[in-house]
């Protein structure tokens, strides 16, 4: 692991795209940053690069077997990361991105098998945090955004938590502020004809009984 973490701080309400280059530079060598998005602080890795995955597990001791869920920057990005798009994908996306809704489609072959946790299957978000959707056009790939915690310990919502956790785990951190969040995405299963709720979160079964 490394040593140190460099610390990138910025309003992400009232940034400049060129203050998330040095970030989106390391993502694209394989490095770790991590970053606030519209929950939680999150891990940000390019999820096609199999060692910088491998990193997220290390830093974060996750199981193998717990799938990454991955954050896009555009609708168009679904693309690179789904081998199937159902139907019923884009009235749920027009409903309800950008926000804290992870739709699970079948992997593209691109992915490595370890992003998904051996399942096959990727979890995909558009936050709606233009500061998460920033970097990932910067790193020019969707990212992986697997909370920026210890497995064992609670999510963060400040990046002196982040620190408390994983100082000298991550190559960046970046400091956007504390997020309000409660709640985790909700993490909703499109893979089979029928959409089941893998995690209820931060939208609650009640909004989307429509589609259940």
């Amino acid at each position: 692991m490394h040593v140190s973490t460099e610390i990138i701080t910025l309003d992400r309400r009232r940034f400049k795209a060129v203050e998330l280059a040095p970030a989106g530079r390391a993502i694209q060598r394989g490095r770790v940053v991590a970053f606030p998005t519209d929950t939680f602080y999150g891990l940000a890795a390019d999820p096609f690069n199999l060692s910088a995955v491998e990193r997220v597990y290390q830093i974060k001791g996750r199981p193998r077997t717990n799938p990454l869920l991955l954050l896009i920057g555009e609708m168009a990005h679904v693309k690179m990361v789904a081998a199937e798009i159902p139907e019923i994908f884009s009235q749920i996306a027009e409903k309800f991105w950008p926000g804290p809704l992870t739709l699970v489609l079948k992997a593209s072959h691109r992915l490595p098998l370890k992003v998904t946790g051996g399942t096959g299957n990727i979890g995909v978000r558009l936050p709606d945090s233009e500061l998460a959707r920033a970097l990932v056009q910067s790193a020019g790939v969707p990212l992986t955004a697997t909370s920026a915690n210890l497995s064992t310990l609670p999510s963060c919502t400040t990046a002196s938590q982040v620190l408390d956790q994983l100082g000298g785990r991550v190559d960046i951190l970046i400091d956007g502020g504390a997020v309000s969040a409660k709640k985790p995405s909700t993490v909703l299963d499109l893979t089979s004809s029928q959409p089941s709720i893998i995690r209820e979160g931060a939208i609650g079964k009640e909004k989307l009984k429509r589609w259940l």
